[in-house]
């Protein structure tokens, strides 16, 4: 193809270009690897010189300039452009796929010698591409390293000492494995390395949002200082990204290895979804609809199936001890694209649905185990009453040197990249005293001084409870007995802490499965539903359950036992199943109203468990 073109004195593959017709005269010589920047009358030009009078000058009436000419459809040629002949919209078609793979071949090619190595515990020696280096090697980056990835589940499996440091690189490089297998396995996907490293960049990027301890930042102490207030840290992750770039004058490399405006654009889009809130067919501007299929590398908000879940249920599992069988490197040798309802979608071979029903297992039994153990959580809500204490007198500096409250550093890059999990410390080691209810908290977590479980409950069948639920249940447990019958003060909101714990296979009461779509041996082609009948009989026949656990702030045996009391007789009432916490053991000891507590054994000092 390129030695067919170089013919033509116009068009020259490598040759100084015009870049653009304006003032242009007949000699200049037009770049073939820089197509995308051609305007209409040189598009008009080129599809001269191939033999495209008649549909040249369809082109220069609609104004088709190079940048959109590798997004072009038959439907868009023949509907919007108006070529009729089908030959002629195929033809087009080869042209502009020939001329993409020219560019791509042209651009500064990386050759293995140019990857840096990292050895992994989990993924082995992998290879990291150079330009996936230089976001590394900046402080944005690096802050990664201070982040725990199960935030305070550390302070309760010794093990789960990991960061999102590693866990963003290994991310990148299952994106890049499941990409390249793709791009192998189904050539007529074009996948360029261009798309390879976009998808690899946005699993290197996609968690640099996280605040300390991870998800409790976002999920927890967020709501509790700036209630009402939308954030997530999938958009300070794309805050980040552009920060990052800002910051390390990476714009310029970005474009040494042949990425530009609307390739970042996809990278960020991989991470948060459709920059623009434009509800359209296709909201996505970095890749086109016939390129959907990427968006479910990174983040798969189809179904749940991604590489970010892959990493992170390796590598929590190898540290917190935990096993797991399901094979991610085995779902990609039987992933493959095919076309459902009008988009591209990863389909995986029929024989894999068992593989990922694992997987689902894994993220429960995960959540049940450690994500959402007891003494984790309490942990976690310690920690964020602590830093809401702190939250007026803890100041960050920001951009332009502005103090700002750990609160307000999730609206400024600057301050953010100075939050780490190692405030806790530093509030511990400051003498300020508008801090020390917030050091007193933070040495009652180090003391394991912990507010007690005083027992766990689940709602009835079709019944499902919100945060909003939480104040008027304390109301209830608190008033569920007179003073009179718990023989002393009554017992106030202000002791009692409840969660309700969601555990789901990821999405809600469905069944993520029902999302997948399959292949069959004989059928590659076609993409098909395989129910969970047709699995097996010992699958779930429910995918979602809630848990209520309520605490004691008080550590006195006498408050302790009220509250437990009063729990008890408030389950009675609402007829919930009780498990007992770490007080009594309501099925060998039922709680009847009115029986005196001298019964009662006095509360031991319990120890942490590292298993529910």
């Amino acid at each position: 193809m390129a030695a067919r073109i170089s013919k033509r004195r116009r068009f020259s593959e490598g040759s100084q270009s015009s870049k653009g017709s304006s003032g242009s005269d007949s000699n200049d010589v037009m770049d073939l690897t820089e197509f995308q920047e051609w305007e209409p009358k040189d598009v008009a030009d080129y599809l001269t010189s191939k033999g495209f009078e008649s549909e040249a000058t369809l082109f220069k009436k609609q104004e088709i300039s190079g940048k959109v000419l590798e997004y072009l459809t038959e439907d868009l040629l023949d509907k919007k452009i108006g070529v009729r002949s089908v030959g002629k919209r195929l033809e087009l078609l080869k042209e502009f796929k020939e001329l993409k793979t020219l560019t791509d071949n042209h651009k500064p090619r990386v050759f293995q010698d140019s990857l840096k190595v990292f050895n992994d515990p989990i993924h082995g020696h992998i290879d990291v591409h150079p330009l996936c280096v230089h976001i590394i090697d900046t402080q944005q980056f690096q802050r990664l390293r201070y982040l725990k990835q199960l935030g305070s589940c550390y302070l309760v499996f010794p093990g789960a000492a990991h960061n999102r440091f590693e866990h963003s690189l290994g991310v990148s490089h299952l994106a890049g494995t499941l990409v390249r297998a793709l791009q192998k396995r189904q050539p007529e996907l074009n996948i360029t390395e261009k798309d390879v490293l976009c998808v690899q960049i946005a699993g290197l990027c996609h968690d640099l949002g996280h605040g300390p301890f991870s998800h409790m930042f976002d999920n927890l102490f967020i709501p509790a200082v700036r209630p009402n207030y939308e954030w997530a840290h999938e958009q300070a992750s794309v805050d980040m990204f552009d920060y990052l770039i800002e910051a390390n004058q990476l714009k310029e490399v970005f474009a040494e290895f042949g990425l530009d405006d609307q390739d970042i654009s996809f990278i960020k889009e991989q991470i948060a979804g459709p920059l623009t809130g434009k509800k359209t067919e296709w909201p996505y501007r970095g890749r086109p609809k016939d390129k959907s299929f990427l968006y479910e590398i990174v983040a798969n908000k189809r179904n749940g199936i991604d590489v970010d879940k892959w990493d992170y249920f390796l590598r929590d599992c190898h540290n917190l001890g935990i096993t797991t069988s399901f094979d991610c490197h085995r779902f990609m040798k039987f992933s493959r694209v095919i076309e459902v309802d009008g988009k591209k979608q990863i389909c995986a071979r029929d024989k894999e649905v068992g593989n990922l029903y694992d997987m689902f297992h894994t993220r429960n039994s995960l959540h049940r185990r450690a994500y959402q153990h007891k003494v984790t959580k309490i942990i976690e809500t310690m920690i964020v009453e602590a830093l809401a204490k702190a939250n007026d007198h803890f100041l960050v500096k920001g951009k332009n040197g502005n103090k700002l409250k750990m609160s307000e550093a999730i609206d400024d890059m600057v301050a953010y990249t100075k939050l780490t999990d190692d405030i806790t410390l530093q509030i511990m080691r400051s003498d300020d005293p508008n801090l020390e209810e917030s050091r007193r908290i933070l040495e009652l977590v180090q003391k394991r001084q912990l507010y007690k479980c005083i027992g766990q409950t689940q709602p009835p069948d079709g019944t499902v409870l919100d945060r909003a639920s939480i104040p008027k249940m304390k109301e209830e447990i608190v008033c569920e007995l007179d003073p009179d019958v718990l023989g002393g003060t009554p017992l106030s909101v202000g002791q009692l802490i409840i969660h309700v714990v969601d555990l789901n296979y990821g999405m809600g009461g469905q069944n993520p499965i029902d999302h997948v779509r399959f292949y069959s041996k004989e059928n590659p082609q076609q993409a098909v539903m395989v129910r969970k009948s047709q699995v097996s009989q010992m699958l779930p026949e429910r995918f979602a359950e809630q848990h209520i656990r309520v605490y004691c702030k008080s550590r006195e045996t006498e408050e302790i036992i009220k509250a437990s009391r009063c729990f008890q007789s408030w389950c009675l009432k609402k007829k919930y199943a009780v498990k007992a916490g770490n007080v009594l053991d309501p099925e060998l000891t039922p709680f009847k109203p009115g029986l005196d507590s001298s019964h009662l054994t006095p509360v031991k000092k319990s120890r942490t468990r590292l298993s529910m």
